[in-house]
This record gives structure tokens, C-alpha cells and sequence, in this order.
């Protein structure tokens, strides 16, 4: 075929982008809903704060990650543009979400594990 291109210009990371933001998406209602469910539960005082950091923690790296990934989808376009041969992802941006997810899946294990065990 005369004239094909190894890629379809936008479309792959732009589908890339919108995962990227669904993702996100879903960490910051999973962070509204800790910020409705973990306060009650609280004491108050130190008690009060422990509860609170996973909600805003994940509602500041919903936030980021959201601008990481229109920066990668830029950055990614324009490097299958320049040569599609030699274009390169990465995988900072998983792993940050993979830390960040089993950071907090285990900060919320102990929150409800040391209120329920009053």
C-alpha cells in the first residue's frame, strides 16, 4: 500500500488520554466517598486528620494525574508524528497510579480496621 501510515495520527493516544482520565475520574470518587465515610467515623483530633488524608491525598493525584496525562498524550503524539519507529511511552505514570493505589488501599485498611476494632 502506497502512502500508509504505521499509525492513525491522534486517535491511539487520545483513546490512551481518555483512559488515562477515567482512571482518574474513578480515584477522585473513590475519594469523595472516603471524605463522606471515613470523618464520621472519626473521634476527633488526630483521629479526624488520619481520616480526612486519604480523601484530599486522592483528590490532589486525581488532579495531577489528570494533567500528567494531557501532557503524556502530547508529548506521545508528538513523538509518532516526528517517527513513528522510535516512539516510546513510558511507564512512570503507572507505576505512579500503582503506588498511589496500593498506598492507599492500605491507608483505608487501617483506618477502618482501627475504628471497627473499638
Amino acid at each position: 500500500m502506497t502512502g500508509s501510515r504505521l499509525f492513525d495520527p491522534g486517535l491511539q493516544p487520545e483513546r490512551t488520554e481518555l483512559a488515562w482520565r477515567r482512571t482518574a475520574l474513578a480515584i477522585g470518587v473513590g475519594s469523595l466517598l472516603a471524605l463522606r465515610l471515613f470523618p464520621p467515623l472519626a473521634q476527633g483530633g488526630v483521629e479526624l486528620v488520619a481520616s480526612l488524608a486519604p480523601g484530599i491525598l486522592g483528590l490532589l493525584f486525581a488532579a495531577w494525574l489528570v494533567v500528567r496525562a494531557r501532557v503524556r498524550y502530547r508529548r506521545w503524539n508528538q513523538a509518532l508524528v516526528a517517527d513513528p519507529r522510535r516512539a516510546s511511552p513510558g511507564a512512570a505514570l503507572l507505576l505512579a497510579v500503582t503506588v498511589f493505589v496500593m498506598v492507599s488501599a492500605v491507608a483505608g485498611a487501617v483506618i477502618v480496621g482501627v475504628v471497627t476494632a473499638r
